[in-house]
């Protein structure tokens, strides 16, 4: 089996490139390195079935003869942040959906068996109902969370119209070793690790009462492949921990100090999703509980010393556009 993992330098790309390594798949790692790391996957350099290219899926040209004899595609790749989106919304569109295009158009040429698409649960904004079903009102609040979701919308109109095997599945806060540890200020365990490291309190929004669907990267990646082995076709299923978690339990497991910083507008109190459709379609039921994925983070620290630490002086400069446009 040959697969292309799109974004495959990144934090979830490069461990599915791991897992599928080990089932010996021959992986095709397709990465601009603007998100991705290339120490994620240097140890990979020297298999002989692993092939990186540095390029980006915006050229058509460039991507497109790699996509030969291939059987599945994982296209992770994209642009995530939600500070950047707002400032640059050009840069994501570019990425997150004509990227999305360009890599459905080359799995058209090559028939490629199966595209599956990592969406993203930003797309429901601030949902009605919990645990949130795939069925609930997309209501993007951003660039990145409406660019996301315009490319699931090509991944299911290409796999409806094309007869392309597509699976779509929206992700709930992903974490774990190799998470993002540099760009603008959001994603909470890169912000927590690194002040653990430098012995700063944690930056809590709010009063640290709201909870968020924390998902372990493992559990993702196995979604991603029994998604890929299954006869499952344009359907959209939720990838989540089956469970949610107050950021105050997380610094608590974490430990250290804590000072607070003001509720952002736009954020949810609670992402937690209904993976009913996930354990029914898939049979997939994550296994990682949040003490044992916390546990695995403080075991590999390291990761984290080249992360920016933030405090609040730092995060409400950073955070400046995010208070302006969605206040």
């Amino acid at each position: 089996m040959k697969a292309i993992i799109t974004g495959g330098a990144g934090f979830i790309g490069s461990h599915l490139a791991d897992y599928l390594i080990d089932l010996n798949f021959e992986v095709v790692v397709i990465d601009n390195l603007s998100v991705g790391r290339k120490s994620n996957i240097s140890h990979l350099m020297m298999n002989s079935n692993f092939t990186f290219h540095q390029l980006d899926i915006i050229n058509f040209d460039s991507i497109e003869p790699l996509f030969v004899n291939t059987d599945v595609v994982f296209h992770l790749a994209a642009l995530a942040d939600i500070v950047p989106s707002i400032e640059n919304p050009s840069g994501y569109f570019k990425t997150n959906v004509d990227g999305t295009f360009n890599v459905l158009e080359a799995c058209r040429n090559h028939e490629i068996k199966k595209i599956i698409y990592s969406a993203s649960s930003s797309c429901y904004g601030i949902p009605n109902n919990y645990p949130t079903e795939e069925a609930a009102e997309i209501h993007p609040q951003y660039p990145y969370a409406l660019t996301k979701n315009l490319g699931e919308q090509l991944v299911m109109h290409w796999c409806k119209l094309y007869n392309l095997s597509a699976v779509s599945l929206r992700f709930f806060n992903v974490y774990g070793p190799r998470a993002r540890t540099s760009g603008t200020y959001g994603a909470v365990f890169g912000v927590f690790l690194a002040q653990k490291i430098s012995k700063k309190p944690y930056t809590v929004v709010g009063d640290g009462a709201q909870t968020r669907d924390f998902t372990y990267v493992s559990d993702i990646v196995k979604a991603l492949y029994v998604a890929s082995e299954s006869d499952i076709s344009g359907e959209i299923i939720n990838i989540g921990s089956s469970n949610t978690y107050s950021i105050n339990h997380l610094v608590k497991l974490l430990g250290g100090d804590v000072v607070y910083i003001p509720k952002r507008p736009g954020e949810p109190d609670c992402t937690w999703a209904d993976i009913s459709k996930a354990k029914k379609l898939l049979n997939w039921t994550p296994k990682v509980t949040l003490e044992e994925g916390v546990n695995n983070l403080l075991d590999n620290l390291d990761y984290w010393r080249d992360a920016p630490i933030w405090d609040k002086k730092s995060i409400a400069k950073a955070t400046e556009k995010w208070f302006e446009y969605l206040s």
